[in-house]
């Protein structure tokens, strides 16, 4: 197959997803598809992209690890240097020559549904979720209505927005409602960039304040205290759960990346019966969720076992040591066999729909 692997892009995500990417192109090559990556915002030059699968190149060259911290938005803007087009160079022409877009993308412009619109219209195929799907799984806010309105436990929280003349009335309530301490998160974001757990008003404010600099929506949740789970789900089958367990602090973006932050173990040690009730609730919320093909499920286990749904990633990492293949591989799927099942799966989809 002639597989394009879209990575990288504009968001706070961008170092992760060419590490993805990354993993991916080397992946689905040596599985003998011939695979370009590309990277969606800055694109490729020089190439005639009608036979640029026939190049001898070695795509992944000059892909760095990611960083500590999450990067600027304003130096990622600025390698664009004032063009408009998101789509870079030679992009959508190598992308229509590809049997599939393989979408190693996370978040804005990438996970939020855009894309994946985008790519509809111009009758591009791609691996994962819908556009609609993933627009409703990017803002937080929106999740939570739908698990609600399901039937899915997840955290209480108060959306807030970025309006000067209402602001500090509806922090007050939700402090008086929901009570310290709290998690204040970005609504439209991944990785737990924009994501601050705070004990007081001052804190509070100050969480406020660095939450909207990512997104003028934010999130007022309840914490809760528990162990941190993750479950994918493949074509609406959960797969094996894994317990995140940060060294020091909570799973932020740092502990989430950089190796030896973070002890991840799966499957986790929760039993046979808290097991199959943390798949029941990532299957119960991939499907209100209208999910397709595969998603990663985030969920807290508290101190009493009720489970607690926090959020749904429709393109959850994947890195070769990501959680999704973690779990994969406890099934006896190895990571290059998983990249081409997503594949398989996602091509499905486009064959039901005739």
């Amino acid at each position: 197959m002639k597989i394009v692997v879209l990575a990288g892009g504009n968001s706070t995500e961008r170092d992760v997803s060419l590490i993805s990417g990354t993993g991916v192109y080397r992946a689905l090559k040596s599985k003998g598809h011939k695979v370009v990556l590309l990277d969606v915002y800055l694109g490729v030059h020089g190439v005639d992209p009608a036979n640029v699968f026939e190049l001898d190149r070695e795509w992944d060259e000059g892909i760095q690890a990611i960083r500590a911290d999450n990067p600027s938005l304003d130096d990622i803007k600025a390698m664009k240097k004032g063009e408009r087009n998101f789509f870079g160079e030679n992009v959508i022409a190598i992308c229509e020559q590809a049997d599939i877009v393989f979408m190693a993308l996370h978040g804005a412009n990438g996970e939020d549904g855009r894309i994946q619109a985008a790519f509809d219209l111009m009758g591009i195929r791609y691996t994962g979720t819908d556009y609609l799907s993933s627009g409703i799984c990017m803002d937080k806010a929106v999740t939570k209505k739908l698990f609600l309105g399901g039937g899915i436990p997840t955290p209480r929280s108060k959306t807030v927005y970025n309006r000067p003349d209402t602001l500090n009335a509806d922090v007050q309530n939700a402090i008086r409602e929901i009570g310290f301490p709290l998690v204040v998160k970005a609504c439209n974001g991944g990785s737990s960039v924009g994501v601050y757990i705070v004990s007081s008003e001052e804190e509070t404010m100050d969480a406020i304040s660095k939450a909207f600099t990512y997104d003028n929506k934010i999130l007022m949740e309840e914490f809760i205290k528990g162990r941190e789970l993750t479950c994918g789900v493949i074509k609406g089958k959960a797969l094996p759960v894994v317990e995140i367990v940060p060294v020091a602090g909570f799973y932020d973006y740092k502990n989430k990346y950089q190796a030896g932050s973070t002890v991840e173990t799966c499957p986790a040690r929760i039993g046979d019966e808290m097991t199959a009730k943390v798949q029941k609730v990532s299957e119960l919320a991939y499907e209100t969720l209208g999910l397709q093909t595969y998603a990663r499920i985030d969920v807290i286990l508290n101190e009493n076992n009720d489970v607690y749904c926090l959020e749904a990633n429709t393109l959850p990492g994947m890195t070769p040591t990501s959680l999704l293949p973690q779990e994969a591989g406890v099934l006896g799927m190895s990571y290059e066999d998983l990249c081409e099942h997503i594949i398989q799966i996602s091509m499905e989809k486009y064959e039901q729909e005739g």
